[in-house]
């Protein structure tokens, strides 16, 4: 017979049997000894007939338990291949959902190195940065020439003023950086935002048979 449970149900259950099966596990005799003139085991110190029957009990149990696992397991896997949630940014299956999450939030089998939308920003901001420690033409014409006017009218200028005009840098952003950085965060924040409302909904209202 067939058990049908909400999404959010089965995540509970699954946590729950993972701790239940380990515990159980760590816990659990299935070897010990005996002498051959007593009738009881030696570490557990109940008679052998009984420690058979605990042995086997606590195997099958666990194997019972093991098998619930990864009936659940496979349920939500299916659930969350089929199941469509809808952002802004587009739709997505609750499992691609899942992926797009952990991979924006450095997670998954290629940690960080997999969260480009990240990498291009840092990118982006440390050469914004950069060029924003090039001197301009003003502050390099002061650090010449200083900021006393005698000291100005003691120097030659046109010299100064065809130095500046030489070394000054005119900034070459093509993609605005500034506002493209504003933009790229934005839509990481509103997207991880979405994608957990959504999954969390979905997993609040989709039903699997197991």
């Amino acid at each position: 017979m067939s058990e049908k449970m909400l999404v959010t149900q089965a995540l509970d259950e699954r946590d729950l049997l993972v701790k239940k099966i380990n515990d159980k596990i760590e816990k659990a005799s299935f070897i010990d000894t005996i002498k051959p003139n007593e009738d009881k085991v030696f570490e557990k110190r109940v008679k052998k007939e009984d420690y058979v029957k605990e042995a086997t009990a606590a195997y099958q149990q666990i194997t019972d338990l093991i098998e619930r696992f990864q009936t659940i397991d496979a349920a939500i896997v299916d659930s969350n291949a089929k199941t469509e949630i809808s952002t802004s940014y587009g739709k997505f299956t609750v499992a691609g959902a899942i992926s797009l999450r952990s991979r924006l939030r450095g997670g998954g089998a290629y940690d960080g190195e997999a969260d480009f939308e990240r990498r291009i920003q840092y990118k982006l901001q440390s050469e914004y940065k950069n060029t924003q420690l090039q001197d301009t033409a003003e502050s390099m014409r002061l650090s010449i020439l200083g900021k006393d006017n005698k000291v100005k009218d003691d120097k030659p200028l046109a010299v100064v003023d065809t130095y500046v005009k030489e070394n000054t840098t005119e900034l070459v952003d093509p993609l605005d950086v500034k506002k493209k950085i504003e933009a790229l965060q934005e839509r990481r924040n509103s997207l991880l935002t979405e994608l957990d409302t959504q999954i969390k909904v979905s997993n609040a209202t989709t039903f699997i048979e197991i």
